[in-house]
């Protein structure tokens, strides 16, 4: 048995797969700890987990924060500058105090202090990525939140990409210098760059995305181990589904879903009214999942309904279409589900994974500011009307029931051990 410390930070898409896989590591016999933001101490002390807080904390009804993370140019900077950078002496410390006598650290892949924890300790750490984009690989075509423009040169393959990655380098460069400033007070070589060149594990990086949304490439690290989502939809702790909406889902045809994941839902503006009235004038059912610290929105009528939460293991599949953000942890259970998607991606990975499922035919994008009922309900009648879309859903589907990524996970991470 080893003892374990996972160290999801984030939004649920970012904490779910690292509880899938402390769950399985559990029962396996292993000693698991889960390293995390305060507000899901409740739900870790849930699942009978150990729970550490990690800073930097944040409220998550600040919708100014939420606006400005989610903001598509410049919402991933300003996550990193403004709210990490900060922190990272407390991050630090926390997780030193986590990791007495553990065997081995799993950090999220934005706790970048875990690189000095793993250093100071001597500690075994596998790293993670959750979507392709972080793999930043040049074989494939990439799109940026920041420069999405640049799809349309994706035919330019490498040389475009190695172009790209050398102007990002330079640009993160500025970013890191908080980094390294921390890493100099520690007594650690402070030329380090967690972001890029010295972001994966050279004993295990745990690449947990499916190939039908990324294959593995000639330029990923030899210790990527690519496992499959690792999913998880909170139905175990305190994500039950709500009162009302089983037998609205009995009542009639699949039902419109839309939702905005646990992040871009902070500063959904009128994304949910939009796209009930979408609903109305196509005459379609629909469920809107508004978010927990939302009100709930205006234009819901018998056949149109709206929930604070559901489990989307358990709504998606019962879907004739989704609409939502690209987070990589919707994107998952969407595909998972075999239904069509919209997709209406904000910042960091969504534009990228909207990009990759309408290259697999699964689904279509809107952009968020030509998001009104209008175009909602044309793009929509698109993909209900369009037979492909539901075909493609199918296959990808199938090649997810065949992957079991949690179970391929561990299997790598007691190879580590």
């Amino acid at each position: 048995m080893a003892k374990i410390v996972v160290a999801p930070y984030g939004s649920l898409g970012d904490l779910h797969p690292f509880i899938a896989l402390a769950r399985e590591l559990r029962t396996r016999g292993h000693e698991v700890t889960v390293a995390s933001l305060e507000v899901y101490r409740e739900k870790i002390d849930a699942l009978g987990f150990e729970f550490r807080s990690l800073r930097p904390d944040f409220d998550p009804e600040d919708r100014e924060v939420a606006r400005l993370v989610m903001d598509t140019n410049r919402g991933t900077e300003r996550l990193i500058r403004d709210y990490l950078s900060p922190g990272f002496r407390e991050m630090y410390d926390d997780l030193m105090s986590a990791t007495e006598e553990a065997e081995l650290l799993i950090p999220g892949e934005i706790v970048y202090p875990a690189y000095s924890v793993a250093e100071k300790r001597g500690l075994k750490m596998a790293t993670t990525s959750l979507a392709p984009l972080s793999m930043f690989s040049t074989y494939e075509p990439n799109v940026y939140p920041n420069a999405q423009f640049l799809k349309a040169l994706n035919f330019l393959g490498r040389p475009l990409h190695r172009i790209v990655f050398y102007s990002m380098n330079r640009v993160l460069d500025g970013w890191l210098e908080p980094y390294r400033e921390f890493r100099s007070e520690i007594g650690l070589d402070p030329e380090h760059d967690p972001i890029v060149s010295d972001k994966f594990s050279k004993e295990l990086h745990l690449a947990m995305f499916s190939r039908v949304l990324g294959a593995p490439q000639p330029d990923w690290p030899d210790s990527a181990v690519q496992t499959g989502f690792c999913f998880y939809d909170g139905c175990d702790d305190l994500g039950k589904m709500p009162d009302g909406l089983e037998e609205f889902l009995d009542s009639g045809e699949p039902p419109i879903v839309f939702t905005l994941g646990s992040a871009a839902v902070m500063d959904a503006g009128n994304f949910f009214e939009e796209g009930l009235e979408a609903a109305r004038m196509l005459n379609q059912r629909a469920v809107a999942l508004y978010g927990i610290f939302n009100e709930p929105p205006a234009g819901t009528d018998r056949e149109r309904t709206a929930f604070d939460y559901a489990p989307y293991g358990q709504l998606f599949s019962r879907a004739a279409c989704v609409v939502h953000q690209g987070g990589v942890g919707t994107t998952a259970q969407v595909l998972l589900a075999g239904v069509p998607h919209l997709i209406m991606p904000f910042s960091h990975d969504q534009p990228d994974n909207a990009a990759r499922c309408e290259r697999l035919g699964v689904a279509r994008t809107i952009f968020r500011d030509a998001y009104d009922r209008t175009s909602a309900a044309t793009e929509i009648d698109r993909i209900l009307d369009d037979g492909k879309y539901r075909s493609y859903a199918e296959t990808a589907k199938q090649v997810l029931s065949e992957e079991n990524g949690t179970v391929s996970a561990c299997d790598a991470i007691e190879d580590l051990l």
